[in-house]
């Protein structure tokens, strides 16, 4: 599978999974019907698909020129934590503007989104690594 498929097909499946379980859960914290909370989910995964694709794009422009191959623990751990700070810098404002309340409140859903999505992103990463094969870069 070329590097370029590989990522569409990662992304699409990465939030399609996303989407349902953050609309769920903020239809849930909210109070809110589904269809409200499932389309603040789709604008988000709009935005984390773009980040997606550029930093998993910039992780493995990095990791091919690494001269330990494969993906360590430690380097799916820093792959996790360095695509959720990206995220939460983008996240927080557009959280609090789309969805009228503050940033401190922002923060904290965001804050325990991260914390879910740290947990998702590794699990993920190691269900399509396995399903899929390690990509050209860790090899």
């Amino acid at each position: 599978m070329t590097p370029r498929i590989r990522r569409i097909i990662y992304v699409t499946s990465y939030e399609f999974f996303a989407v349902m379980s953050v609309g769920l859960a903020l239809s849930v914290l909210l109070g809110k019907p589904f269809l409200d909370t499932g389309s603040f989910a789709i604008m988000t995964s709009l935005i984390a698909v773009a980040w997606n694709y550029l930093y998993t794009w910039g992780f493995e422009f990095w990791e091919a020129r690494q001269t330990v191959k494969g993906r360590s623990k430690w380097r799916r751990i820093a792959h996790a934590v360095g695509f959720e700070v990206g995220l939460l810098m983008i996240f927080i404002p557009f959280m609090s503007w789309w969805l009228g309340i503050g940033l401190k409140e922002a923060l904290a859903y965001q804050v325990s989104f991260a914390l879910y999505f740290l947990c998702y992103t590794y699990l993920f990463n190691l269900a399509f690594d396995t399903i899929f094969g390690l990509p050209q870069s860790a090899q």
